[in-house]
C-alpha cells in the first residue's frame, strides 16, 4: 500500500472535491469542512479522525464516491467514520444515529460537525423558516446521540 495520506493531502482532496460548492448561508463549503475538522481536533480526535471530518459529506454530497474512499491511502477506522457519517436517502434518523454510535469515533466528528452547524452566526445568515428548521434537526440529532449542549 502506498503511503498513507496526510492530513494536507486529505484537506487538499476535500477542498478541491468540494469547489464551487456552498453552504445554506453562500459560503465556501470548505469553510464548514474547516471547521468541523478545528472541532474535532479541539474535542481530543486525532488525525484519523481529523481526515474523516475533511472527508465527512464527500461521499453524501456525491463528490467523491465509495470507489474512490475504498482505493484511498487512508486507515480503516478513517473510512468507517466517514460512512457511518454518510446518510443514506431515505434513512431514518434514528437508524443513522444507531450508526453513528456504533462507529468507533463518529459520534466525535458528528458532534462538531452538529457545533458547526448550529453555530449562532451561521444560522443568522439564513431566513428565519430554515434556521428554525434546521435547529431542530440539529438538537434532534444531539438528543438521539446522547451530546449535552457544549459537547
Amino acid at each position: 500500500m502506498p503511503h498513507e495520506m496526510s492530513l494536507d493531502e486529505v484537506e487538499a482532496v476535500a477542498r478541491t472535491a468540494h469547489a464551487g460548492q456552498t453552504d445554506k448561508a453562500g459560503q465556501p463549503y470548505a469553510e464548514h469542512l474547516s471547521a468541523v475538522a478545528e472541532g474535532v481536533r479541539a474535542r481530543g480526535g486525532g488525525d484519523e479522525l481529523v481526515a474523516a471530518a475533511w472527508l465527512h459529506d464527500a461521499l453524501e454530497d456525491g463528490v467523491l464516491t465509495e470507489e474512490w474512499l475504498d482505493a484511498a491511502a487512508l486507515t480503516q477506522r478513517t473510512k468507517d467514520v466517514v460512512r457511518a457519517m454518510t446518510k443514506q436517502p431515505g434513512e431514518e434518523v434514528q437508524a443513522y444515529a444507531r450508526r453513528i454510535l456504533a462507529t468507533p469515533g463518529a459520534r466525535l466528528v458528528k458532534a462538531a460537525d452538529l457545533a458547526h452547524n448550529a453555530d449562532p452566526h451561521r444560522l443568522a445568515a439564513l431566513d428565519e423558516h430554515t434556521a428554525r428548521r434546521l435547529t431542530q434537526k440539529y438538537a434532534a440529532m444531539r438528543k438521539h446521540l446522547g451530546l449535552a449542549p457544549g459537547d
